[in-house]
């Protein structure tokens, strides 16, 4: 009532009056707020498995849409909007709660001070991790999902944890940590036994197969056509009629030879040493990632010019997001008219009118994004070389294979065995690395 009549009395504009008495009431609860940063190893450690389950799931989606013939260059571009979209939202959110202090300033007051160099290390991060992820879309088709993640991520922890481990002036618990590096390094040797027994496999499944194909020049298969009802229901895993989406079981040579005919990657008749290629190459830039947003946050090269404080971690990411954005939507535009590994050729303009798959695709691009930044949140707070341990991701993206795509499914007793100690061996590998957690100040 009194703001009332001091509006009515008052020469000042009424909503002058009501704004500035909102604002003043909000002030303190304002100065209360301080940034959200984990600062025990329990927040850590439960940050990190929500990291694990977005880290294993985008990718099982990003092979949906391949599967079901969706082009990788308008998947990707659809994943690299909604990967930054998720950064810009924790830097809003997380990275701007509370009153700015000198020690860890909010985001707007970061984007404006003399921070260059630890910039250029987070946005180096996000190119590598862009060709990375780029590189591991090809290499799904050629070895599958399961043992693309289980190289790929195994050299991650690898090399990556190593040197996380000295650039956090050895935080973590060595004689843990490196056991369950070891333990990696044993998972990465048995997913190319996998790998190379399920080829054995498939290769047999084909030779025994009675149906008619043979292979391409471009190396596709040929066989009989079916049409397809293009109004019936659609499946999950085939975007097709429920009844035509495969006749064939899972894991036999059909749904092999039907598979190949209906994805966007065509694999058949191309070696295994270019899918294991590409794998080790994602793996290398993979590695590289994490220890750039490890020299952004804490600088440890001492880059920053006296009194200039730290990156805080959702600014970095910000930079990070930001290059990883640019990198993937250079690199898919490009490859739209001049695409790789025996994908059509396409233009803008039908990846703007191709919505075919496109919420899943954006779906996969918010699921990474929080994914990485929750994984950052967790290394600032617990070791970087620790929260390497979102790189057990295989555990959840083979999940995902067996149960959504029919990997391994009549395969041998071999590849099976093979296939359970790799499992084991990844279990093994996170409790230890959750078991090295140390302890970062933020003082």
């Amino acid at each position: 009532m009194d703001h009332a009549l001091a509006c009515a009395a008052s020469l000042v504009p009424c909503h002058e009056v009501v704004e500035g008495t909102l604002l003043n009431s909000l002030l303190p609860i304002k100065q209360g707020l301080k940034m959200f940063i984990i600062e025990d190893k329990g927040g850590a450690i439960a940050i990190m498995c929500a990291s694990l389950l977005f880290l294993g799931t985008w990718p099982a989606v990003l092979t949906l849409l391949e599967r079901r013939g969706r082009l990788p260059q308008h998947t990707y571009l659809d994943y690299s909007i909604t990967n930054l979209l998720a950064a810009v939202l924790i830097a809003l959110t997380f990275g701007q709660l509370g009153e700015p202090k000198h020690s860890m300033p909010n985001f707007f007051t970061q984007l404006s001070q003399d921070n260059l160099p630890s910039v250029l290390f987070a946005m180096a991060g996000g190119v590598v991790l862009s060709i990375g992820n780029l590189s591991t879309q090809y290499a799904w088709a050629y070895v599958g999902l399961s043992v693309t993640e289980v190289i790929s991520s195994s050299m991650v922890v690898v090399i990556g944890t190593t040197l996380n481990y000295f650039l956090d002036d050895r935080i973590n618990r060595a004689e843990i940590l490196f056991t369950g590096v070891a333990c990696f390094l044993v998972a990465v040797i048995l997913g190319s036994l996998v790998h190379a027994s399920n080829a054995a496999d498939t290769e047999k499944k084909l030779s025994e197969s009675t149906n008619s194909y043979k292979l391409g020049k471009d190396g596709g298969t040929e066989t009989g056509k079916q049409v397809i009802d293009k109004d019936a229901p659609k499946d999950m895993e085939n975007g097709a009629s429920a009844d035509y989406a495969t006749k064939a079981e899972a894991g036999t040579a059909e749904y092999l030879i039907e598979l190949e005919e209906r994805r966007s990657i065509k694999v058949f008749g191309s070696s295994t040493y270019i899918g294991l290629g590409i794998v080790f190459f994602s793996g290398i830039c993979f590695s590289l990632f994490s220890p750039a947003i490890n020299l952004a946050t804490n600088d440890q090269w001492h880059t920053l010019k006296d009194g200039v404080p730290h990156l805080v971690v959702y600014t970095a990411f910000f930079y990070f997001s930001i290059s990883c954005f640019v990198v993937g939507i250079g690199l898919n535009i490009l490859f739209l008219y001049h695409p790789r590994a025996g994908v059509p050729k396409s233009s803008f303009k039908a990846y703007l009118n191709d919505w075919e798959g496109r919420q899943w695709a954006l779906l996969a691009g918010f699921l990474c994004g929080f994914g990485n930044g929750f994984q950052f949140m967790g290394g600032q707070a617990a070791g970087y070389a620790a929260a390497d341990a979102v790189q057990a991701l295989p555990l959840v993206s083979t999940f995902w294979g067996i149960l959504l795509f029919g990997e391994y499914r009549k395969s041998s007793k071999k590849t099976y065995t093979l296939l359970a100690l790799m499992l084991l061996m990844f279990i093994a590998a996170v409790a230890t690395l959750m078991a090295s957690s140390g302890h970062r100040s933020t003082k």
